[in-house]
């Protein structure tokens, strides 16, 4: 397939490179060593919904006003109608929006509200819930958290245990997440509770709610990974209370919602970008005096960097004919889990290539002194979760066997 920008998509473009280096606040630093999310929209330090709440002023400020200056064109959901705060405009366009800034290194802003439950509500909410909640998030107001995976209950997600009952205008909430990304800086959960626990099939009696992370009788704890960081929390529910309002599809129909979510969170560019930029700075490193000093350069490992290039280039088309799907009117679906998959592996494979580079030099974890600021190191340790997040491997095969090959389910 020919991807080639049209004359409009490269003034657009353009149009974007020029606003980033116009627009970017000076005072926003990244993070450094603060490390706090596993998705690929993470670059450089930077993680908006952590830098939104930052003690350090810089970064807090900047976060603001980054987000300021994107929800003034609309391009924190850009995709959205113009109505909610979005700028309208199309798959295409939104995508080299994001390819641009992820080239640029700048955070994209309100990841998950924006690209997951944004478009989620866009499909399946009520106009009441679209005009509360999308603006919100357009503007960079609201941060929300995904409450999806539960203790015994990740890659079998069916299975989930956390009740909802309902009393009147109002269900109460009583259960367990876990592994929840950056809950314990969102102002808003989309939660999956069971509703029906005598339902005939695992996935039927499930509900889509909306609650907020601070109502009474909600309790968050982050939990650090191996990293030392702390990207994700364990949330506790005990007799929460949420209106009835709150429910995004029919009772016992939220399945079918949660598939929507997480189409849209299994389709995204940033993994590209992220890993090419990764690769790039690896090659350049090693060509260097500098790493000269660390490296270990053979014909094996040139070979091994050549294929980790044409694998991230698979990556990025993969990622361009899903947006393309979606320019023609389709919700990601099993087209989404390869990429998901391909990019997860992807991860795992570029770490332990450049743990090899470097030999017994990739074990050093202090960032100073460390060859290449031990980017891979780090890249190593975080890309142990890539397989099992937004779904296993294993979940993401059983996708594409049975929605896209059409193979029966055993």
């Amino acid at each position: 397939m020919n991807w080639d920008d049209t004359p409009e998509q490269a003034a657009f473009r353009e149009e974007v490179r020029a606003f980033i280096g116009e627009s970017f606040p000076a005072g926003y630093r990244p993070a450094g060593d603060e490390e706090q999310s596993l998705e690929p929209e993470d670059v450089a330090g930077y993680n908006w919904p952590v830098d939104r709440v930052a003690d350090d002023p810089g970064r807090r400020e900047g976060a603001k006003a980054w987000a300021a200056a994107l929800a003034s064109r609309g391009w924190i959901a850009p995709h959205w109608p113009a109505q909610y705060g979005g700028a309208g405009l199309s798959a295409l366009e939104e995508f080299v929006l994001h390819e641009e800034m992820m080239r640029a290194r700048v955070p994209t802003v309100n990841g998950i509200g924006a690209f997951l439950l944004g478009p989620t509500l866009l499909v399946h909410g009520t106009e009441e819930q679209k005009a509360e909640h999308l603006p919100p998030i357009a503007s960079g107001q609201a941060s929300w958290a995904q409450g999806f995976s539960e203790p015994g209950s990740g890659s079998d997600l069916a299975s989930l245990r956390t009740r909802a009952v309902r009393d009147g205008d109002e269900y109460v909430v009583d259960g367990q997440k876990v592994w929840t990304s950056l809950g314990q800086y969102a102002d808003w959960l989309f939660v999956l509770v069971r509703t029906d626990p005598d339902a005939g099939k695992p996935h039927r009696g499930i509900t889509f709610l909306l609650i907020k992370a601070d109502a009474p009788g909600v309790t968050i704890r982050p939990i650090t990974d191996i990293r030392g960081a702390a990207p994700f929390c364990e949330i506790f529910f005990e007799g929460v209370r949420v209106p009835v309002a709150n429910r995004v599809g029919e009772e016992n129909r939220g399945w079918y919602v949660a598939m929507s979510a997480l189409g849209f969170e299994r389709a995204g560019i940033g993994a590209t970008i992220k890993y090419e930029q990764a690769l790039a700075e690896l090659v350049t490193y090693l060509r260097s005096p500098e790493g000269a000093r660390f490296a270990r350069s053979t014909p094996a490992l040139r070979q091994e960097i050549a294929r980790r290039q044409t694998e991230i280039r698979v990556l990025y088309n993969l990622a361009r004919y899903t947006v393309s799907r979606q320019a023609a009117g389709d919700e990601p679906d099993f087209e989404a889990s390869i990429n998901q998959l391909f990019g997860a592996e992807l991860h795992q494979r570029l770490a332990r290539t450049g743990a090899r580079a470097f030999g017994r030099s990739a074990a050093v974890w202090d960032r100073e002194g460390a060859p290449l600021a031990a980017a891979f190191t780090h890249m190593r340790r975080d890309s142990v979760a890539s397989t099992f997040l937004g779904g296993t491997t294993e979940i993401q095969r059983n996708v594409i066997a049975t929605r896209g090959l059409n193979l029966p389910r055993s």
